[in-house]
């Protein structure tokens, strides 16, 4: 059947991209989808980092309008697709140029099941998660900005406030429901599917549209919450010191610095955000004497605050997102933060390379897990290592320097999407598995705009 959608005017119409069969929109989706021209297109001309100008937004409420958008996406393979959940992704991937977005922020359930059970949909955001399950004493390792979208974070990894003592959000995940290549919903869990169920936990973004997460929370209270602010004379000394007294620290402990470029000779102030779980001032005060001694202190501020006042920190729900042009910024895990690779930072941000750095906590309850029991695999790291710059600072021939010295990279803080970079974000082993699922579950690559694992390539 024929679907013309919304009326539009012909100068709407003469907007459209080619390439794109727009009569053909299926009918449980045209009253929704979007095209240029259309009042509602703005939305999807930026991202958090990322501008955009597709072609078409398909927008389903539901899993078997999911179903309908995917294979009409599958008639539409000459175009680049995108799946968009809260478009804070920092590629920018969910968004592209002149092909279709697939946008499942209507899919934003959150339904607690009993227990520490819960629902959720992909399109809800964290902070709404948050304020769900804050009241039931639970929480779930999620980032640590409230406007991520919960299916971005939840096929990649999830590194958050609670990683070394809950372990990461797929850690979390019991089950999911995928809508395939094929247009198929299929149930992926432990006991069924455990493949699909295994690649979609680090590697989701390859393998389909997930529509319902089933995740078990833990059970979370008030919390300690500390910003720092660090006068630093000696980046390369803050960094070692500051690697030594995380790893030492209770694993009930998880901390993030961010740290802008420096000048030789002068004071660097150096940003931290520590989150201890525990309810008792004492005992947070008491977890946070390590990282106090780390530096000196030029303001500090420690407050206990719940799981939502913590995702909502940092939040503005009024906020726009207006990214542009193209995020330039590169990812690495370390096991330990050493004299040389604290050097290395700290000639990066002297050159003026990268713009900022930012470390964050892993470790912890995250190597609790195998690394074969996950797409994710880099488990005994204790750190990922963010750097932000510009395609122009230089930040990537000093990024090949570092290189030697790290271990992997963390998918959701690269803006590379190339096959150098996705042979740096899997081990060897599970690449080598995850393209023969590709193969099973993609094979003819629907799914390649956000770290393409080309199936056609043989696995060694």
């Amino acid at each position: 059947m024929t679907n013309h959608g919304p009326g539009r005017t012909r100068a709407a119409q003469a907007q459209r991209r080619p390439g794109i069969d727009y009569d053909g929109v299926p009918a449980s989706l045209a009253g929704r989808s979007v095209e240029p021209g259309d009042a509602g297109y703005s939305r999807y001309t930026a991202s958090y980092l990322r501008s955009g100008l597709p072609g078409l937004v398909l927008r389903p409420q539901t899993a078997e309008e999911t179903q309908d958008a995917v294979r009409f996406a599958d008639a539409h393979r000459n175009v680049p697709l995108g799946i968009f959940s809260a478009g804070h992704g920092l590629s920018g991937r969910s968004l592209n140029h002149g092909g279709l977005v697939i946008d499942v922020s209507a899919i934003n359930h959150i339904e607690p099941l009993g227990g520490r059970r819960v629902s959720i949909g992909p399109g809800a955001r964290w902070i709404d998660v948050a304020r769900v399950l804050t009241p039931f004493g639970l929480a779930i390792t999620s980032g640590d900005y409230g406007g991520v979208g919960v299916g971005g974070l939840a096929t990649a990894g999830g590194i958050g406030w609670f990683a070394r003592e809950h372990g990461l959000t797929i850690d979390h995940i019991r089950s999911v429901d995928v809508v395939t290549a094929d247009g198929q919903l299929v149930h992926a869990s432990a006991v069924e599917n455990p493949d699909l169920f295994w690649a979609m936990r680090g590697a989701g973004a390859n393998f389909g549209v997930a529509v319902t997460f089933e995740f078990e929370a833990n059970p979370v209270g008030r919390i300690g919450f500390a910003q720092l602010t660090f006068a630093v004379s000696n980046v390369a000394t803050f960094i070692e010191r500051w690697g030594a007294a995380v790893e030492a620290s209770a694993r009930s402990v998880s901390a993030t610095v961010l740290i802008g470029a420096t000048r030789p000779g002068e004071l660097t102030y150096v940003l931290a955000t520590i989150v201890v779980d525990s309810d008792q001032p004492g005992t947070v005060v008491e977890r946070l004497q390590p990282i106090l001694r780390v530096d000196r202190i030029a303001q500090q501020s420690v407050s206990l605050r719940s799981y939502e006042d913590v995702m909502g920190a940092f939040f503005d729900d009024a906020s726009t997102q207006q990214g542009s042009g193209e995020p330039h910024a590169h990812s690495a895990f370390a096991r330990h933060l050493d004299s040389e690779i604290s050097a290395e930072i700290e000639a990066l941000l002297e050159s003026g390379a990268s713009h900022f750095f930012t470390i964050r906590s892993v470790g912890g309850a995250v190597a609790d897990i195998g690394a074969d029991e996950t797409a994710y695999g880099w488990r005994e790291a204790n750190f990922s290592l963010v750097a932000f710059g510009s395609p122009h600072s230089g930040i990537d021939l000093w990024w090949a320097r570092l290189q030697p010295r790290f271990e992997g990279m963390y998918l959701s803080f690269e803006s590379d999407t190339g096959p150098d970079s996705l042979a740096r974000a899997f081990p060897p082993a599970h690449l080598k598995r995850l393209r023969e699922l590709k193969r099973r579950y993609d094979q003819t690559g629907l799914f390649r705009d956000n770290f393409f694992i080309n199936p056609e390539i043989d696995p060694e």
